[in-house]
C-alpha cells in the first residue's frame, strides 16, 4: 500500500488535487505495479508564513 504525503505552500483547487492524485497513482501503477485503489495520498497545504528556506519565509 503506497502512502504519499505531499506538502505544498499555499492552497490548491480541488481540480489541481484531483490531477495530482491521478498523476501519482498512474505513476505508481505504471512503475511499481501498485493498483490505484491501494494508493493513499495526503496533501498538506502549508501557509507560506510557516514555510522557510534558510532564513527566508515564503
Amino acid at each position: 500500500m503506497p502512502y504519499i504525503n505531499l506538502k505544498v505552500v499555499g492552497k490548491l483547487s480541488r481540480e489541481q488535487k484531483e490531477k495530482i492524485a491521478k498523476e501519482f497513482s498512474d505513476t505508481l501503477l505504471r512503475v511499481a505495479n501498485k493498483p490505484k485503489e491501494a494508493t493513499y495520498l495526503v496533501i498538506d497545504e502549508v501557509d507560506g508564513a510557516n514555510w522557510a528556506q534558510g532564513e527566508k519565509f515564503f
